[in-house]
């Protein structure tokens, strides 16, 4: 079975063995657990910035909401998604947990938005990516906040197409998530008018890309694409560069590069990558003021992960706020009818599938000569209004729409 249809499983798996729970009954404290990454390749862009982000938006909010105390607790999945479950089944069950937050690798998003359903709780993702959790695998209890597959592979699929380079080859991690990146970018690609040459897979942290990168160079496609994420994006880009990709006349994009990515490989590596990203430090006064004092805390700048994850803590607080009960049900009606007005999102909004729709940036690394600074990395392409980054409501079969 393919890792997208093994979690799919594992996932309806867990929906069906547990039913409808009953409805929540408030106690004395709003729970957060952030699950994530806290020891491999996605640490960086999740991880310990994860987790200071949302303590950042509840020290923000006051710590408290209707007088109950906020607490927020945390723990590694390890990329492994029987890990995930039997953790949130715990905080669930046994830690009185009302909703976690995050969760990357899309292999274990998928059955712990089902978990969720199941306990009848809230969870609101930013770090996992696969469409299918607001698509086929749609849930009334999650949120997808930040980023999916489908708005990476458009924003950066139609641009790269429409400036002429128009045949692709993927180099894809071997899991849900990768196989979900290429197959929303190779229909963007196709639906554009471009050709895809041909596709490879490589295993979850590969250290060795040579000969997955052989292959996408013997292809002479005018676009190498890396449907990946986190350590290995940074390693097949470190080592495209060795191999002279881009100097042969290949363009390298990487579907998903969080700014942490880009600054650990340094601008010179990297300048000129495509890059889509839903949210970026130095955008206007707001972005600046956060990340600031985000960089204070943590030592880096926050991805757009970990700044989504602010933006969703704060906008789940103020649900609990306006309703006077953290009831899951109730909680995600607020939240789904109030629109997102902050430093991350303007006029964002979550459809009843759970996409939170808001604006998309295709960017492009700086030359070196023209970064002024450190994190001083991307220039604006693009600004792509929500509503045409992400899949239309109708087009991903999640069976809470009603047409």
């Amino acid at each position: 079975m393919k890792p997208l249809a093994a979690a799919l499983a594992a996932g309806l798996a867990l929906a069906a063995s547990g039913g409808a729970a009953n409805a929540q009954i408030s106690d004395d404290v709003v729970k957060i657990g952030v699950l994530t990454d806290m020891s491999s390749l996605y640490a960086d862009a999740t991880g310990k910035g994860s987790v200071a982000a949302v303590q950042m938006a509840v020290a923000d909010y006051g710590g408290k909401v209707k007088g109950k105390p906020v607490e927020v607790v945390s723990a590694d999945h390890q990329n492994r998604p029987d890990v995930g479950v039997a953790i949130a089944r715990n905080w669930y069950d046994n830690e009185k947990v009302d909703a976690i937050f995050d969760v990357p690798t899309s292999s274990v998003a998928l059955p712990i938005s089902a978990l969720t359903r199941e306990k009848n709780k809230i969870n609101i993702n930013s770090g996992g990516g696969t469409s299918d959790l607001t698509g086929v695998a749609c849930s009334p209890n999650t949120v997808h906040w930040t980023y999916d597959t489908y708005a990476l592979s458009n924003v950066a699929g139609k641009a790269m197409v429409k400036r002429g380079e128009d045949t692709w080859f993927f180099v894809t991690a071997d899991y849900a998530f990768g196989m979900a990146l290429e197959r929303d970018a190779a229909n963007v690609v196709k639906e554009s008018g471009g050709k895809v040459l041909g596709e490879v897979r490589h295993p979850l942290n590969t250290s060795d890309f040579s000969s997955f990168l052989l292959q996408a160079q013997a292809s002479k496609a005018k676009v190498v694409a890396l449907a990946n994420a986190g350590g290995d994006t940074t390693n097949a880009l470190k080592q495209a560069a060795e191999f002279g990709l881009t100097q042969g006349g290949q363009k390298m994009i990487a579907l998903l590069q969080e700014i942490t990515d880009t600054h650990s490989l340094g601008i010179q590596a990297t300048q000129g990558l495509i890059v889509t990203d839903a949210f970026y430090w130095d955008m206007n006064d707001e972005t600046r003021a956060f990340s600031k004092r985000f960089n204070e805390k943590v030592g880096h700048m926050p991805t757009m992960i970990q700044a989504g994850l602010y933006s969703a803590t704060m906008h789940y607080l103020k649900a609990i706020e306006a309703i006077g009960a953290d009831e899951a049900p109730k909680v995600m009606a607020q939240m789904r009818a109030t629109s997102v007005n902050d430093f991350f999102a303007k006029n964002g909004k979550i459809r009843i599938d759970g996409r939170m729709v808001h604006d998309m940036y295709l960017f492009e690394v700086k030359k070196p000569s023209e970064s002024k600074g450190e994190w001083d990395l991307y220039k604006l392409l693009a600004t792509v209004p929500g509503d045409e980054a992400f899949r239309p409501l109708d087009k991903g079969g999640c069976p809470l729409v009603t047409h």
